[in-house]
């Protein structure tokens, strides 16, 4: 048998996966290039001008890269060893910047060093992914073994989430929500997943549809009613194996349906909305004596469910009216409820009118009219995609969507192949961070997301984003090319 090899940098470059290096090279200089398009005028200088945006995001590139290197030098080790101890440090650091921050757009998230300034909210990222790692390569823990153990993860998770909130950046703080897909590759019930969806939709719907009514009852309200009947019968299809006893929840769901409908043909003054609190009622009440008839203690899931959707359905509007107006008015400019063509919509519109009339393969770089007239604002941060829409066209588009599916889906596998389960949570953080971060910031900039303040990994201008995320994925890369090495773990 060979000896282990011990932190040899010779042997970490030649096992370093470098298709993933690749693949971020191309993403950071693509960028670079978007950058310098998005801020390009008939004035401007060359692209590697240290006054012009692309000049200094190349500085936050060559830092970046050795930033990496100096990652790769370390022993891969040291990154579990030193796991809490980094977190609880960033935590720290979280907790006080809102007193060393200053008032940056309402946000006290920018702590300002010398010449420029830095987001500690991007460096929590790798942090919690190494504190979550950790957590889960304890001996013998298991995620399902006793409540206290999801305790333990989601803490981790949700202290930098509130922390983050309170310098008022709600969009880095929804980033950390997506290391719940973590926990489901960690045996977390996939119910969970579900509740979170079905949470989702409630709140879409609730809140869309509130302007018109469906007997006697807002229209949101109803539906969602609606949709919590019908998982009810399928749950208890499923739960029971008994597809009578389904049946017979849903006759009585139709049944009840009739009643309220004719009674409001006939004027009769009944509120809609407790005719169908009373099915959803008597429907839990059947299901709860089947369940114990049957022996089947699974039906008080769709129990819970229900319980948990209508609990839900009648918060959203409290939970809606505490948010910050411009919060409120974003939302309902991506939902469709309010047009606001010239304020809180006008990003969003001017981006899609970008990304449209670039077509199929562009009008050619430095060419983009959007573009070059600063009718996007924000183009070369959170709304960078809309340049590459406009000058590259969809062939450009589909490009970056591949590079990023192509970079997850290698992450992914890294995952798989990692031989303990510290560096296989951590990669499928790194995973779930970029995926997040691709969904939310495209959504934002065709529209079908509210726009939240997320970048575009790789691409958007920005020091701290640049460095947080190149310290998140070389940590995984220096694991993955030490995992041959026995004694790095």
């Amino acid at each position: 048998m060979p000896l282990p090899r011990r932190n040899d940098p010779v042997s970490t470059f030649r096992d370093l996966d470098w298709t993933t290096v690749i693949i971020y090279l191309i993403m950071v200089f693509a960028g670079m290039v978007s950058i310098y398009a998005a801020c390009y005028n008939f004035d401007n200088a060359s692209m590697f001008a240290w006054n012009e945006f692309s000049g200094k995001q190349l500085r936050w590139i060559g830092l970046s890269l050795f930033i990496g290197f100096v990652v790769l030098l370390i022993d891969a080790r040291m990154f579990e060893t030193y796991a809490y101890p980094i977190y609880l440090a960033v935590v720290i650091l979280l907790a006080i910047t809102p007193f060393l921050a200053p008032d940056i757009k309402g946000s006290h998230s920018w702590i300002p060093l010398g010449p420029m300034n830095i987001q500690p909210a991007e460096f929590a990222k790798f942090a919690t992914g190494l504190a979550l790692g950790k957590l889960f390569s304890a001996y013998h823990f298991n995620l399902n073994a006793k409540w206290t153990n999801y305790v333990k993860a989601i803490t981790i998770i949700m202290l930098p989430v509130v922390l983050i909130l309170l310098q008022n950046e709600t969009g880095s703080a929804l980033t950390f929500l997506a290391l719940f897909f973590v926990l489901y590759r960690e045996g977390m019930s996939g119910l969970v997943l579900f509740a979170a969806l079905f949470a989702v939709v409630i709140f879409v719907v609730g809140i869309k549809f509130t302007e018109t009514a469906v007997l006697g009852i807002p229209t949101g309200d109803f539906i969602v009613l609606l949709m919590v009947m019908a998982v009810m019968v399928a749950m208890t299809a499923v739960y029971s194996r008994r597809l009578e006893v389904a049946r017979n929840l849903l006759l009585g769901f139709v049944v009840l349906g009739l009643v309220q409908y004719f009674m409001s043909l006939a004027d009769i003054a009944v509120p809609g909305i407790a005719i169908n609190l009373s099915a959803i009622g008597l429907g839990c009440a059947y299901i709860a004596v089947e369940a114990i008839k049957l022996h089947k203690p699974g039906l008080f899931i769709a129990i819970g469910t229900a319980l948990f959707a209508v609990a839900f359905l009648f918060s959203i509007n409290a939970a809606f009216n505490h948010l910050q107006p411009h919060q409120k008015l974003r939302i309902q400019v991506a939902l469709g409820i309010v047009e606001d063509l010239r304020n809180a919509g006008y990003n969003v519109n001017q981006s899609k009118i970008a990304i449209g009339s670039g077509g199929l393969f562009g009008k050619g770089f430095l060419n983009g009219t959007q573009t070059k007239l600063k009718y996007v604002p924000e183009q070369h941060t959170d709304f960078i995609f809309c340049t590459i829409g406009e000058e590259e066209g969809f062939v450009g588009s589909l490009l970056v969507t591949l590079l990023f599916l192509g970079l997850i889906l290698r992450i992914i596998t890294i995952a798989e192949r990692q031989p303990t389960t510290f560096a296989r949570v951590y990669a499928y953080c790194v995973a779930s961070y970029l995926m997040f971060h691709f969904c939310i910031n495209i959504g934002m900039v065709i529209g079908l997301c509210p726009v939240i303040g997320i970048p575009l990994p790789f691409f958007s201008y920005g020091g701290s984003s640049l460095w947080g995320f190149t310290i998140l994925l070389f940590i995984l890369l220096k694991m993955d090319a030490a995992r041959r090495n026995v004694l790095a773990y």
